[in-house]
């Protein structure tokens, strides 16, 4: 699939490998850059790694909800992962360069990983549609099968869709200078180095996004639209505020999550400038995946009192075993 030698086309040869130059104009503050994206991945994967932790030792969060957190927290880690590790290697070195098959490695693992936690969070909306309109009927409709079918579906989506529509852009055929405006191997920036007309590559993106992207998008805002009305029917005000507040932390996410993929993927690609992309790519890539932890642990009742258990459990243990 991936030629070793470049092909000569016309007057043109065909990239074998791709280089990165988004931070080409920050030399000297690359060092700064990798500490600095250094801790912030090292804290998204320890968040998330303490988020799971938590579930998995607390039989009281053995429940649908965070076992739907338990993969999202899963994914986030995968996401930033297809991304930061090579990034902060290239903030060391002068050559940043990356093979064609690496970086088509790249936009399968993270296109795949985003629009599975598009799905998700759908499945996610569902289950506190499920929680808040029907109680009665939670266990029934949120089982452990049925848990398991949401979460194997999510995943067989984005890695049906996003392997099909990766396949349709790797197989173009790249030459020029092969220099990537970005920091990694985004769909725009590699579609831009193509050396054939890509519109109708394009509109099928745009069409694909569309679909996959809105569709759970609009499942979620009709969960929350019943949400909302049935949190409306309340009597109490302690009520609602207990049901509200099972909800804060997923609303949180949704919004970071879809404020930064439709900005992305559902603009022209006439709108796309190299300063945007890369903005917006720092936030779906660091930002959103190290707030996640931040937001379910601090908005979240149930897993900061199981937190303070654990830690109180652990400093008692460690107060009996000093003389």
């Amino acid at each position: 699939m991936f030629s070793s030698e470049p092909t000569i086309n016309g007057n043109q040869s065909l990239c074998t490998k791709f280089t990165f130059v988004a931070f080409s104009s920050l030399e000297e503050l690359q060092l700064v850059l990798f500490i600095v994206f250094l801790i912030i991945y090292l804290c998204t994967i320890g968040g998330n790694l303490v988020i799971i932790s938590l579930i998995l030792i607390t039989p009281a969060l053995h429940t649908p909800m965070y076992f739907f957190l338990v993969n999202l927290s899963f994914l986030e880690m995968c996401y930033i992962t297809s991304v930061v590790p090579q990034m902060l290697v290239h903030l060391l070195v002068e050559t940043k360069t990356i093979s064609v098959g690496g970086c088509a490695t790249q936009m399968y693992i993270f296109a795949i990983l985003g629009l599975t936690e598009c799905c998700l969070l759908a499945a996610m909306a569902y289950d506190r549609f499920v929680a808040i309109c029907y109680p009665l009927h939670y266990t029934l409709f949120m089982g452990p099968c049925v848990c398991l079918k949401l979460a194997a579906a999510s995943w067989f989506t984005g890695v049906l869709v996003e392997s099909a529509q990766i396949t349709l852009i790797i197989t173009l055929p790249f030459c020029g200078t092969g220099k990537i405006q970005h920091f990694f191997c985004d769909i725009m920036p590699v579609l831009k180095l193509a050396c054939v007309d890509t519109s109708q590559i394009e509109t099928v993106i745009f069409a694909v996004s569309m679909l996959f992207i809105m569709s759970p998008c609009f499942l979620i805002l009709c969960s929350y639209m019943c949400i909302l009305a049935a949190i409306l029917r309340i009597p109490s005000a302690a009520g609602r505020h207990k049901a509200f507040s099972t909800c804060s932390s997923h609303i949180l996410v949704v919004s970071l999550f879809y404020g930064t993929a439709l900005f992305t993927y559902l603009q022209p690609k006439s709108t796309h400038t190299p300063e945007t992309d890369k903005a917006t790519a720092l936030m779906y890539t660091m930002v959103t995946p190290a707030l996640n932890p931040v937001i379910y642990t601090l908005r979240n009742k149930e897993v900061k009192e199981a937190f303070q258990r654990v830690t109180q459990r652990n400093s008692q243990t460690n107060g009996l075993n000093q003389p």
